[in-house]
Order: structure tokens, then C-alpha cells, then sequence
């Protein structure tokens, strides 16, 4: 497994105090992102939300390595790559209250729509990794997933024509140790879950997903072969703190004790410890940057709730360019229903 915090340090790897504290300021304004907006959804300000708390330095590490022009196919759970790329923290909010993904399009990065059914994006970033080939463009294309979708069919699928076609996609696996409730080893009997790579003819490695030099060194250092068309596949072993969505009981199927061994390598907390010992940041830089990461928030909040509903006919406005008969008379059907429900009313 790579890793570079505790081991080797900063100056092992191709990056420097500022990406160092770059890195941590985007862990630790998305830990601050994640703290509000699960007290927002526990209020009722949303309907659902899944908590990443523990998997800061994994995502930050692996959005901060990539190129501006290169492409990510995201999950749901993926909101700290999304902050880390540009994507606004109203953005992300909004499309938790029902509006359309990047409704105020803050985003510069090209950025698939984030998958809900898992492993169903794994395909499709290795389709945009075949049709850059077919254009001779030079991005890659970072395909993030969790342990979860190793178990799908379209993860193999994926990986299958990635190694024949040699397409320019990293397969990112972010091992937080459960699919929902079940955990890692009840999902295969495979050693490392990046082994999976060499049965389809590329590399595979496991880099320490609590460390971000680490993280950001390997994805940075991989991407720079995946571009040249070489799929390759990364492991980065982290832990979800919380629950899988705030619609999971985690104390069901997980033993306490297990959580607070990983709460001890808190990414947040170990990083910021590194870099104070370090001295490439100091107390009041922590204070100061928390101070101005709420303030963003608290706006971030109120942009929101200052905006109307989406009208419920636009959950159908971007499924197709020309909506099929099928879907057009779903639509009709639903404006009809809630229209004869408020005459009613």
C-alpha cells in the first residue's frame, strides 16, 4: 500500500507546502459541508443525504490530482470531489431539494451527472475513454466507485473493454469496508479488491485513502500513464464514519468498537496534526479558514432557500433531448394529477 504521512513525508512525493495546504483546506471545508448539511437534512431542510465523513482525504486527494480538462464519472457519495472541482456548495444543496444536477452550472470541469444505482457510470467512463481515443484527445477520465460496485457486473463489463480498447480511464475504488451493510469480505474472497485489475490486463495498487499527499501523489503520477492510454485501477482504503444514507441504522450490522479504531485515523484530524508539526500551517490559520468556510455556508444556505420549487414537470426535462411518447404521457399524467389535486384543495 502507498502512503507518505507518518512514513516518507511531503518531500517524497511531486507536491509542495501549497498543494499541502490546498489539500487541507478543501478536507477541511468539505468536513464542514458534510457536518451541515446532514443537520440540515436531520431538520427536514432535505429529503436524504449520505454522510462521506472519514473519506475527505481519499476524494480531496484524488479531485485535486486531476487535470482541468479531465472527465469524472461521480457517485452520490462523491460531494467532496464535486467541492474540490469547483462545483458550488449551493449547487449540491439545491439538488438536494429536488432541482435539476448543477442547476446554476457553477461547474468548469467536465463532470458526468452522479450515479444513485451502482456501478452504472463504471461503463460509461470507459465508453468517454473509447471515444477519446477515437477523437485523439489527451484527457483522462477518473471513474470514482465504492467497494459496492465491485460486486456488479458492470464493473467487470467496464473493466473488460477498458483493457482491450486501452482507453484513458482510471478506476478510483474508494473501500470504505461496507456496501450498505455488507462488508468488504463478504463480497469477495480476493485478497485486495485492485488485484481485480490484472485479470483484465492492467495494473492495479492500494494507496492509504486516510493520507492525501499519498492519494493525490499516486493519482497524479497514474494519471500522467492513464492519458497516454493505460487503464489502471486505484484502492484507496478508507472508513465511513456514519451511515451509509441518513435513511441507515449503521449499529444494526457494525460494531462500535470497529468505528472508533478508524475514528482514531481521522484524515481530518491526522492531516492537520501533520501539518501543524510541520509548520506549514499554524493555529490561527485553522480558526481563520473554519471562520470564513462557515460564513461560505451560511450563504450557501440562504441562496438556497431563497429560491422557488422546481416545477415538478422538470424531472423529465433532461432525460432526453426529445422526450419519447412514453415519458411525455408520464409527464402529462403527473401535471394532470397535481393539477386536479389543487383545484380541490
Amino acid at each position: 500500500m502507498y502512503r507518505v504521512l507518518e512514513d516518507r513525508g511531503l518531500e517524497a512525493t511531486g507536491l509542495d507546502e501549497g498543494d499541502a495546504r490546498e489539500l487541507y483546506r478543501h478536507m477541511a471545508r468539505a468536513r464542514r459541508f458534510d457536518e451541515r448539511a446532514l443537520n440540515l437534512q436531520r431538520r427536514g431542510w432535505m429529503s436524504g443525504y449520505p454522510p462521506f465523513k472519514g473519506q475527505e482525504a481519499s476524494q480531496v486527494g484524488a479531485a485535486y490530482a486531476m487535470a482541468e480538462d479531465d472527465w469524472l464519472f461521480p457517485t452520490y457519495r462523491s460531494n467532496a470531489m464535486l467541492l474540490t472541482l469547483g462545483v458550488a456548495m449551493e449547487d449540491i444543496l439545491l439538488f438536494r431539494r429536488g432541482f435539476g444536477e448543477f442547476h446554476r452550472e457553477t461547474r468548469t470541469q467536465p463532470i458526468f451527472p452522479q450515479a444513485v444505482p451502482i456501478a452504472t457510470q463504471i461503463p460509461h467512463a470507459t465508453g468517454v475513454g473509447m471515444a477519446a481515443n477515437y477523437v485523439d484527445a489527451d484527457h483522462g477520465v477518473v471513474c470514482y466507485f465504492g467497494d459496492g460496485a465491485t460486486s456488479e457486473g458492470d464493473f467487470h463489463e467496464g473493466l473488460n473493454f477498458a483493457g482491450v480498447f486501452q482507453t484513458p480511464t482510471l478506476f478510483f475504488c474508494e473501500n470504505n469496508h461496507w456496501a450498505i451493510s455488507v462488508p468488504r469480505e463478504r463480497q469477495t474472497a480476493s485478497d485486495t479488491l485492485a488485484q481485480k485489475a490484472i485479470a483484465y490486463g492492467f495494473e492495479g495498487e492500494q494507496v492509504d485513502g486516510t493520507d492525501p499527499l499519498a492519494v493525490a501523489d499516486l493519482v497524479r503520477t497514474t494519471l500522467d500513464e492513464v492519458r497516454t492510454g493505460t487503464p489502471f485501477m486505484i484502492e484507496s482504503l478508507t472508513y465511513r464514519h456514519g451511515a451509509h444514507t441518513t435513511a441507515d441504522d449503521p449499529s444494526r450490522y457494525r460494531e462500535a468498537s470497529n468505528v472508533d479504531d478508524w475514528r482514531m485515523l481521522d484524515p481530518l484530524e491526522r492531516f492537520e496534526g501533520y501539518l501543524l508539526e510541520e509548520g506549514i500551517i499554524d493555529e490561527a490559520e485553522v480558526t481563520d479558514w473554519e471562520d470564513t468556510v462557515n460564513a461560505e455556508l451560511t450563504e450557501a444556505v440562504n441562496v438556497v432557500e431563497s429560491m422557488e420549487p422546481p416545477p415538478p414537470g422538470d424531472m423529465f426535462d433532461d432525460l432526453f433531448e426529445s422526450l419519447p411518447t412514453p415519458l411525455r404521457r408520464q409527464r402529462d399524467d403527473v401535471l394532470t394529477r397535481i393539477e386536479r389535486s389543487q383545484s380541490t384543495e
